[in-house]
């Protein structure tokens, strides 16, 4: 097994195993954790270099390894509850003899929040890599050193040289800082990633907004390392005024302490947000969001690369010089208005299709099986073609339609109907916020 891949290997089954252990699967959990050792040790006796790795591994092995056990004792003992992640059966046995139960048990209503909290874990990750977002260097090796560096290295961060604990992720609309969050939250292996908005924090009931916070980051202690990511944090975060709700400022409090508060341990633990009107955050929040990353425009070599990439393997007639010279046309637009030029494009064959009054006979591969070329495919043609058949779309057999494919002609009409969608006032705006509290991204 090659350098490196058996660590990897035993970080990918404690995934699973944390994932089973949380559906309470515990036999299938079991065998993952009993597993995932099996590769700890092999990666400290192949793998492992210097004291501090191996060390590091060996603790996370014995984590895990006291975890499979006390699941173990659970299966044997089916009456009795198995404990918590992180805590020895000794210490159980002295809670249960002192409260009747554990913590959340013993309290329903923490369980019931902590319950509704879940449905923000990510468990099905996205498929999206680095390589997947154009541009954006600064930003990516930003959330590396604050997510896969701290996982994959802990030694590196011992004393003094502590991980990130919020970033700030901020610039116009469209600009990929979602995106970006997907890629942390595929790429991150061995985190747990909350994905949180406003209706997952806010209720009805008084007093309940704030502890969900609350409850939130015990969840994400409980789980850790964890991600936890605020997209649009403005609509829970804005400036704290006279004129606002007793809700909404308790909301913002507890956001302030358990970021940073006294007695919040948040070793583990990374928040991150993302806003396009970063300048009506509170001062409070803003100073917690320890690195504060610009996600600006894309330059004309990101641009290029996004048409490729939202093309994808669709056929197309684009050459290199094409996809510069559209991504010179496209000054001012976001990644999110180039999808929506590339989506349009790609209906243009279609419309052909719809409009078409003659068709006529190519070579090409078989819509039923690609790998299959056929003679007798039909395609739009004009009616002054030599080859031309006068017939409308409904009479063409499903099997037997030949798509054309995109050209730089369908680019252009579609470049031709899209406007930018950020306007200079707000481009201005978040100019002076990056002079004033950010950076480049």
């Amino acid at each position: 097994m090659a350098s490196g891949t058996i660590l990897a290997k035993a970080i990918e089954l404690v995934t699973k195993a944390t994932e089973e252990d949380r559906k309470k699967n515990y036999e299938e959990a079991l065998r993952l954790y009993e597993h995932a050792v099996e590769y700890f040790l092999h990666s400290i006796k192949y793998e492992a270099q210097g004291d501090r790795a191996k060390e590091s591994i060996r603790s996370r092995c014995l984590q895990y390894l006291e975890r499979a056990e006390t699941l173990k004792a659970y299966l044997k003992k089916s009456k009795k509850k198995p404990v918590k992640a992180g805590e020895d059966n000794a210490k159980t046995e002295d809670k249960k003899s002192d409260s009747g139960d554990s913590d959340t048990d013993s309290d329903p209503e923490k369980k019931k929040l902590q319950t509704k909290l879940e449905g923000a874990i990510i468990i099905e990750k996205p498929d999206i890599k680095w390589n997947d977002v154009a541009g954006l260097d600064g930003a990516k090796e930003a959330l590396k050193e604050a997510v896969i560096l701290p996982i994959r290295f802990p030694h590196l961060f011992t004393g003094k040289r502590i991980p990130w604990k919020g970033i700030l992720l901020f610039g116009p609309p469209g600009t990929g800082k979602s995106y970006l969050a997907k890629a942390v939250a595929t790429e991150a292996n061995n985190s747990t990633f909350f994905s949180v908005s406003s209706s997952d924090l806010v209720s009805k009931w008084l007093g309940e907004s704030e502890k969900l916070v609350k409850n939130l980051f015990d969840l994400a202690r409980q789980h850790k390392p964890s991600i936890i990511f605020i997209d649009e944090i403005d609509s829970l975060c804005s400036s704290r005024s006279d004129n606002e709700s007793e809700s909404a400022r308790r909301i913002k409090t507890e956001f302030l302490v358990q970021m940073q508060g006294v007695g919040s341990d948040n070793d583990g633990i990374l928040v991150l947000g993302a806003t396009n009107i970063p300048w009506v955050l509170d001062s409070a929040i803003r100073r917690r969001f320890e690195k504060r990353i610009y996600i600006p425009l894309p330059e004309e070599q990101a641009r290029a690369v996004m048409f490729k990439l939202h093309l994808g393997s669709t056929a197309h007639c684009l050459s290199d010089d094409d996809f510069k010279k559209l991504a010179a046309a496209t000054e001012g637009y976001s990644g999110a208005d180039i999808s929506i030029i590339v989506r349009d494009s790609l209906m243009q064959p279609v419309r052909q299709v719809q409009t078409a009054t003659h068709f006529k006979k190519v070579r090409g591969p078989s819509p039923k099986d690609p790998s299959v070329i056929v003679d007798d495919l039909l395609t739009p043609c004009s009616p002054g073609d030599p080859d031309a058949i006068e017939m409308s779309w409904m009479e063409v057999d499903g099997d037997k339609l030949f798509i054309p494919p995109v050209t730089m002609r369908d680019m252009q009409k579609s470049l031709a109907t899209t406007r930018p969608t950020v306007n200079e006032d707000d481009m201005a705006k978040l100019e002076k916020f990056k002079e004033d509290f950010g950076q480049e991204g």
